[in-house]
């Protein structure tokens, strides 16, 4: 499973929507997603993948992770994944 496929079902399980409905385009807000689910989303990521994401709940656009859609969300936990592995 690549790190897009496991980063869009975690957000659907943390939405409560099916697979099918999370694609790479969209935001999480599109998706229901509220700041309180952004959390337990970033806690699940860095469960399944092992790596500590810079976010701050109190200033989640100032934490320096990009969260702005599925795929950037991706983009930025490959990048942590490279990241560590180096």
């Amino acid at each position: 499973m690549t790190v897009e496929d496991t980063v869009r079902k975690i957000i659907a399980e943390q939405a409560g929507l099916d697979l099918a409905d999370v694609t790479l385009d969209n935001s999480l807000e599109s998706l229901g997603v509220d700041s309180l689910g952004l959390v337990e989303t970033i806690f699940a990521i860095e469960e399944a993948f092992d790596i500590s994401v810079p976010f701050n709940a109190n200033a989640p656009q100032a934490s320096g992770f990009d969260h702005s859609s599925v795929r950037a969300i991706a983009a930025a936990v490959q990048g942590l994944i490279d990241q560590q592995a180096a």
